[in-house]
Order: C-alpha cells, then sequence, then structure tokens
C-alpha cells in the first residue's frame, strides 16, 4: 500500500489493570472511526482486560518485568528482560512503523515507549491518576506531551501536563448523564466496586455494613458486589444468611449499567471508577486504597469529594459502623442524593476520549510536517 493510502497507525501500551486498559480501550474507539488502524501491546494480564476492544485492534502481548514481584534473583534478571523487550518492539515497529505511540502506564509499557524513544517516534503518555505512576514517571521527560486525567496532576519540574480527562469507553459515555431514580420506597440498587486490588477490605466490611441497615431500607435493596474469587463464596453466603438480595461476582462486564441503575456506588477511588462515576452521574463513597505508595487514589477522589458528590472514606476510619451510616446518608435523604449525583456530573468529562484523540492526531500532523 502507498504511504499515501495507508491508513494512519496508532500503537497504545498498557499494563495489566482496568485502570490502564479502559482509557486505552476509549482512545481506540474513537481514532477507529475516523479511520485509524490501532494495535495494543500489553501483557498476559491486561490482555484479560482486552474482551470489551473493538474486534479491529490488533493485540500483541509483549514480555515485561517489574521489580516490584520475585526475589533478589529474579529483579537482578529484570534490566535485561526489560532490555530485550525494548530491542524486539524497536524490530517490530521498523517493519510496521506507527504514527503515535501513547503509553497508559504499567511495566508492560515500557518496551513500546522505550523503542519509540530510541527510534524517535512521536510519543507521548497519558497518566489515569493525580501522581504519575512509576512507568510514567520514567517517560514524561522523553516524550513530546503528557495528557493527564485527574487535575492537578504531580508532574516533574520542568514537564507540563495536558488535562483532557480519563477517557471512558462508549458503553460508558452512552450513558452520561442517564436520569437518576433517587432513594424512596421502591427496589433500589447499590454497586460494590473494589478493583483488581484491595477489594478485600470491602468484602469484609460492606455486606455486614448492608445487613446493619433499618429493615425499612434493607427491604428495598438489591445489591451487585464485584468481589474477588477468594471472597466470592463466603460474601455470597453472607448476604444469603443476613437477607440481603445480592448478587456477587468476580467481574462485572455490564459494569456502565449497572452503574446507570445504581442509587448509591461504593467503591475503590481508582481513576477509570472515578471517571465513570462522574460521567454517569451518581452519589459515591469512596474508599481510596490504603497500600498505595503515593496514596494516588485520594488524589483521584478529590474532584468529587471537594464538589459534595462523593463521601471519602479512608481506610484509617473504615468500620463497619462507618460504612453503615455513610450508606445511611445517601439512601435516607433523596434531596441530597439527587444533589450528589448533579455534582458529579458536574465534574464529569464525557469527551476526555475526544480530546486524547486529538492530541494524537495533532502530534501525528505535526511530525509529518517536520519530515516534510
Amino acid at each position: 500500500m502507498s504511504e499515501r493510502l495507508r491508513p494512519p497507525l496508532l500503537v497504545m501500551a498498557a499494563g495489566g489493570t482496568g485502570g490502564h486498559m479502559f482509557p486505552a480501550q476509549a482512545l481506540a474507539e474513537v481514532l477507529l472511526r475516523r479511520g485509524w488502524r490501532v494495535k495494543l501491546s500489553t501483557d498476559a494480564r491486561g490482555a484479560r482486560y482486552t474482551g470489551g476492544f473493538p474486534h479491529s485492534v490488533e493485540i500483541e502481548e509483549v514480555s515485561s518485568a517489574t521489580f516490584a514481584r520475585g526475589g533478589l534473583v529474579a529483579r537482578a534478571g529484570v534490566p535485561f528482560r526489560i532490555g530485550a523487550g525494548v530491542l524486539s518492539m524497536a524490530a517490530r515497529l521498523r517493519r510496521d512503523p506507527p504514527d503515535v505511540v501513547v503509553g497508559f502506564g504499567g511495566y508492560p509499557s515500557i518496551p513500546a515507549l522505550g523503542a519509540a524513544w530510541l527510534l524517535r517516534l512521536p510519543r507521548m503518555i497519558h497518566e489515569q491518576n493525580g501522581v504519575l505512576g512509576r512507568v510514567n514517571q520514567l517517560f514524561a521527560t522523553r516524550v513530546d506531551a503528557v495528557a493527564c486525567g485527574t487535575w492537578p496532576t504531580e508532574l516533574p519540574e520542568g514537564v507540563e501536563g495536558i488535562h483532557v480527562g480519563n477517557p471512558v469507553r462508549a458503553a460508558v459515555r452512552e450513558r452520561a448523564a442517564a436520569p437518576y431514580i433517587v432513594p424512596g420506597d421502591y427496589p433500589m440498587s447499590i454497586l460494590v466496586i473494589g478493583g483488581s486490588q484491595g477489594a478485600r477490605i470491602l468484602s469484609d466490611v460492606v455486606p455486614p455494613a448492608l445487613a446493619a441497615l433499618p429493615m425499612e431500607l434493607l427491604r428495598h435493596l438489591r445489591v451487585s458486589h464485584q468481589a474477588r474469587d477468594e471472597d466470592g463464596e463466603r460474601v455470597a453466603a453472607f448476604y444469603a444468611e443476613n437477607g440481603v438480595d445480592a448478587e456477587v461476582q468476580p467481574f462485572f462486564h455490564d459494569i456502565p449499567a449497572r452503574m446507570s441503575e445504581a442509587q448509591l456506588i461504593i467503591s475503590r477511588s481508582g481513576a477509570s471508577s472515578v471517571a465513570d462515576i462522574s460521567v454517569i452521574g451518581r452519589p459515591s463513597i469512596l474508599v481510596p486504597l490504603g497500600s498505595a505508595l503515593r496514596d494516588e487514589q485520594t488524589a483521584n477522589a478529590r474532584a468529587l469529594t471537594e464538589a459534595g458528590a462523593a463521601i471519602r472514606m479512608p481506610e484509617s476510619k473504615l468500620t463497619v459502623e462507618a460504612m453503615t451510616d455513610a450508606v445511611r446518608a445517601v439512601l435516607e435523604h433523596p434531596e441530597g442524593a439527587q444533589q450528589m449525583a448533579r455534582a458529579a456530573l458536574s465534574v464529569g468529562r464525557p469527551d476526555a476520549a475526544r480530546e486524547l484523540a486529538a492530541l494524537v492526531v495533532e502530534l501525528a500532523e505535526h511530525n509529518k510536517d517536520k519530515s516534510r
């Protein structure tokens, strides 16, 4: 195919969590509609999140490594595995040169970003959290642009960020500002989502907290609780033994639909979860991940809590009694719940994927102008 007829190519690189993968999916959806080819570079963990990606996205599994796991011998070999991954990716990028490479964070994004840096290809990163992750910290001064999902984002000195927001998937955008049914004397839904890390504490605290609600609330409740595989059986058994109508699954594939139907969401404050909650517009109780080294989930929750859209509950104050009180504060005050839903919408950025796509197109065109 001649250069003139060749569709522009985007290579995305993302680590193996939904927080990295969902914004990548949203960007792919936008650029595919604009006639781009899209490839995704991830690892085996990330590949688990690709079920919702458009089928035309070419998915390449790469080998990377992290210093965070394994013993001394394993860690000693990390630089060699990363180096091999970068060189292997460089060979792939030479065979099919991309117009832009975008990294979304996580160790599996190192090979593509490292190869793009070696080959001097147009490249950028998108940081979802209010604090740069390790890999994005490494590349922040080695890319052409830094797009930020949470604002403000802490950046290295001399690096300017561009606030685009966190891209949400088409399934979320379709439910943007969906009408909110306030809590009342009729069936109500609570959605509990914990993310891939640290969901256990929600599985320990939320079920007894909901079971302790007054019967006039409890008899109307329907709970969707996302629990890790190892916790699912005991969580489902507890709900059943205490007369709580609950569905417990390790992963809900229809999270946007469940969010739009919920009167209340109880969640970690991962960047993607916060983005989805704000775009759909729902009251929430947010429990930032206490083990996060850079406390990025507290930064992620800031916009919703400051707007009055969410109740932030640090892990240090997370008790069954405190969670019960927080749930009652929302479900027993319909006018307040309605105001929380409106406040969530006020900080949502449903067009974040299009804004990020515009940056990608601009970077590609700028590079073409330079090469003429």
